[in-house]
């Protein structure tokens, strides 16, 4: 295995987990999920959209994924599980910004999207610098 191809999907996977692991961070501990479901940015947008279920909903479920999923990118445990959650809350994020334009910042989604999609084309085995391989786990599925 080429060391450089080992650290550059080392590299891929820190900085994707650590991106979505301080916001699912800021949106559990310090703002709080309830609190962040409140906030302008998000009921308020949604309200006359979808229904409240769906808004309470999502909110939990974006912020406790990108917090847990982001942690186990970091770690490199079950990456592979991790990574369809954040593709799954990037998916989410994407129906919702289109529902209230038709015309939005693509960087909120894109420059998430990339890195996720990146890890899960290469051939998994090349993510050799994970939990899962000290464990000595022949999948992190």
């Amino acid at each position: 295995m080429n060391l450089n191809t080992s650290l550059g999907i080392l590299t891929t996977r820190l900085i994707i987990g650590f991106v979505f692991l301080m916001q699912g961070i800021g949106k559990v501990f310090t703002w709080g999920v309830e609190n962040m479901y409140k906030m302008d940015f998000f009921y308020e947008k949604y309200k006359e959209l979808l229904p409240d279920f769906v808004i309470h909903f999502t909110a939990y479920y974006t912020s406790y994924i990108e917090l847990i999923a982001g942690a186990l990118l970091v770690i490199g445990f079950k990456r592979d599980y991790a990574l369809y959650g954040l593709a799954s809350v990037l998916i989410i994020v994407t129906f919702g910004h289109g529902l209230t334009s038709p015309v939005w910042i693509l960087s909120d989604v894109i420059y998430r999207a990339i890195p996720i999609v990146v890890l899960l084309l290469l051939p998994r085995e090349w993510d050799v610098y994970t939990l899962d391989n000290l464990l000595g786990k022949k999948s992190s599925k």
